[in-house]
């Protein structure tokens, strides 16, 4: 049987002259052919249920990103412009010079998680439960200063096999600023500007670090305009990306980026500063948290009454001013549920108004 094939193949190959060529190569390249259009098409049948590496799954939708980004974020009109504009000029590119490096900085509160899920919302089908998004937490994955060489190799091996995989991983780095310090010196190769590393590209992938470190010198810009009647919106990135890099490499914990060769060697693609948030924003974190629990369903029936209520068991500084808040919007989803159970008033509750 396998000699009739192989003599029919043959002959199919030598139909015409200009496409007679010796046989067993001719075999070989047609058994190699037909294998490779198998392949092909079995790929494609399995991604269309399996998540893979392709433009299936990873769907870059920068126009969602923008939408969301105006829509759902607030007191961030530095980190809106900022993040769009790195992040689509890094997708559009096939072949990006190096990695994207964002490092978001800022006081707890003000949006850098929540900036961190609305970018993997829009860049993968699957956001944060895409097998090419990854989420470290530097609390638990790296708690003890005594063992960074072995958190190095770690990491190293970690992000060299989830990059094998899929060229346009992404990688979240919580709380920055209680990395062990040099840890991060490790990624220093797969966010450089090398063609590839032992026959993989990084520069495909996304880096993004999440910091507290700045957030302080941050505020304190934000809150000096504010005493002099400067609006917050007209503060410039070229004004605070500065400081923030500052605060960063001169940490006074010695932990997180801390002398690091990634800030030394300019690696970091942008230094994005998330400003405190004064009390009109938590006003629409509110509103939006009381649709997203299901408290309501309209805006139009929440009561400024009922915002103001939740407001009273927020936080804000300067003690005199009472401007910005402590915490930002982070702990404003537990006191509408502390509010509501007052009311007596439950998720999913329809509006009595």
């Amino acid at each position: 049987m396998v000699t009739i094939t192989y003599f029919i193949l043959v002959i199919l190959l030598c139909t015409a002259p200009s496409f007679c060529i010796e046989p067993i190569t001719g075999l070989t390249a047609t058994i190699a052919a037909i294998g490779s259009i198998v392949y092909t098409g079995y790929y494609t049948f399995r991604c269309r249920f399996v998540t893979c590496c392709d433009d299936r799954w990873i769907v870059q939708n920068i126009t969602g990103l923008e939408h969301d980004l105006a829509l759902k974020l607030h007191g961030q009109h530095l980190v809106q412009r900022t993040v769009v504009g790195h992040i689509k000029g890094h997708l559009r590119s096939q072949n990006p010079p190096k990695a994207l490096v964002l490092s978001f900085h800022g006081l707890t509160g003000v949006g850098k998680n929540f900036v961190s899920s609305i970018i993997a919302d829009n860049v993968y089908k699957d956001g944060l439960r895409s097998p090419y998004v990854h989420l470290i937490s530097a609390t638990k994955e790296f708690p003890h200063e005594g063992m960074v060489s072995v958190y190095k190799n770690e990491l190293k091996s970690w992000i060299e096999g989830n990059v094998t995989i899929c060229e346009r991983s992404m990688f979240i780095f919580d709380e920055v600023d209680k990395l062990p310090a040099t840890l991060l010196d490790v990624i220093k190769p797969y966010v450089d500007y090398y063609e590839h590393l032992g026959g993989v590209i990084y520069r495909k992938a996304i880096f993004i670090f999440l910091s507290n470190t700045g957030g302080t010198d941050i505020a304190t810009v934000v809150r000096d305009r504010w005493r002099l009647g400067t609006s917050r919106e007209s503060l410039k990135l070229s004004e605070v990306e500065k400081i923030v890099m500052s605060s960063a490499i001169n940490a006074d914990n010695h932990n997180g980026l801390w002398h690091s060769q990634l800030i030394s060697s300019h690696l970091i693609t942008a230094y994005i500063p998330f400003l405190p948030l004064e009390k009109r924003h938590i006003r629409k974190c509110i509103t939006d948290s009381l649709i997203s629990m299901t408290y309501y369903s309209d805006v139009s029936d929440i009561t400024s009454e009922l915002v103001d209520e939740i407001m009273k068991e927020l936080t804000f500084y300067p003690q005199a001013e009472q401007i910005f808040s402590s915490t930002g919007c982070k702990r404003v989803m537990e006191k509408i549920d502390y509010v509501m159970v007052d009311r007596d008033r439950h998720p999913g509750q329809k509006s009595e108004f």
